[in-house]
């Protein structure tokens, strides 16, 4: 689960300021919000990221953000920063005047999650309506447990797609497909969901 941490109320700033030691955390309402990772999630996290880089970059499509880069881009939420799993933001729509910015606040086309060990299903739902609510286009739901993407757009309908099938950029990355199983390790065997943690 994410745990909020007892914490002095502290700015986004404050969590730059912090380096290797603001590294795992979100900022909630100037709280630290502690993200509870496992090796397979942030193989699953990178190998997203990397697929999508490689499609993207050279194609100059726009920018692929990797685990750890934070967001500020919440106006009616000063001390917010979100870090998702990946994010991917259009070559168009990320000026100059970001690259040197403490944080990104520019909303991302399309948002990563990768389910962490103990996410609830509150806590992962909670963080896909926001990215929807405040721009994000698709938002990708990565389950470690069944193997499985569960993809939410801005419209508001939602898509399942299994392993054995291939996860499309639809019109946010135009031309990218890529096979679920390309996201896991060969050999890790799907387990069904517990009650009251997240798919």
């Amino acid at each position: 689960m994410n745990v909020l941490l007892e914490t002095p109320s502290l700015t986004p700033d404050d969590l730059l300021n912090m380096k290797d030691e603001g590294k795992g955390f979100e900022l909630v309402d100037g709280h630290l919000v502690e993200q509870h990772v496992s090796v397979l999630s942030c193989l699953v996290s990178g190998m997203v990221h990397a697929l999508l880089a490689a499609y993207c970059h050279p194609r100059q499509l726009g920018w692929v953000f990797p685990q750890e880069s934070g967001f500020q881009y919440d106006p009616t939420a000063p001390k917010k920063v979100r870090k998702p799993d990946a994010a991917f933001i259009r070559q168009d729509r990320l000026p100059e005047s970001e690259w040197n910015a403490g944080y990104c606040r520019i909303v991302p086309d399309l948002a990563v999650e990768v389910i962490s060990p103990n996410d609830t299903f509150d806590e992962v739902d909670m963080k896909v309506q926001e990215y929807l609510r405040l721009g994000v286009q698709i938002v990708w739901v990565v389950s470690l447990r069944t193997r499985q993407v569960y993809v939410h757009r801005r419209d508001g309908t939602m898509a399942k797609v299994q392993e054995g099938e291939e996860l499309s950029g639809e019109d946010v990355v135009p031309g990218f497909r890529c096979a679920v199983s390309r996201l896991f390790p060969a050999g890790q065997i799907s387990t069904p969901t517990t009650n009251g943690t997240a798919p």
